[in-house]
């Protein structure tokens, strides 16, 4: 039998397939349009906010709430280039193996957290489900701005 250190790590490693294969694409997209802001889009509405709005939030869960690491968020303005975008999750994808790491042994166990102030605990594993399932409601969400803006985005789902 594998250990869940070995499932939560094949796991993110299908989240970071499909965020190469966004990333990809996204090296096609015109500086303009990776930067552009489209207000029918929350988080700042463009291409690059989005990015690091997803960033931000494994920032915020992983880092912040599950390692219990003070941290600075990464502002919108710190990334101007896509390679800069790469940059921070590399950054993240460093935190997100020492959360696994951390708490492969202890999946289900309770995480202390708070949020707006009120202190809950939650699983691990709820942690890292919800930053996954974040990430591809933000990428589909880039996905259907970039058809907007004329592009024929690639397929970012796990199995593809």
């Amino acid at each position: 039998m594998k250990s869940t250190e070995t499932y939560l790590n094949f796991q993110y490693e299908r989240v970071r397939g499909s965020r190469k294969a966004l990333f990809g694409f996204c090296g096609t997209l015109s500086h303009q349009h990776l930067l552009l802001e489209h207000s029918t889009f929350g988080r700042g509405g463009s291409v690059r906010n989005l990015l690091v709005h997803i960033a931000n939030t494994y920032e915020f869960w992983i880092i912040r709430n599950g390692l219990q690491r003070d941290i600075t968020f990464t502002g919108y303005g710190a990334c101007e280039t896509l390679d800069q975008i790469g940059a921070l999750f590399a950054r993240v994808d460093l935190a997100v193996n020492d959360f696994i790491s951390k708490y492969a042994f202890s999946v289900l166990d309770p995480v202390s957290i708070e949020i707006s102030g009120a202190k809950r605990s939650i699983p691990a594993l709820e942690l890292f489900t919800h930053v996954i399932t974040h990430e591809f409601h933000h990428k589909g969400q880039i996905v259907s701005l970039c058809r907007q803006m004329g592009y024929t985005p690639v397929d970012t789902d796990i199995i593809r």
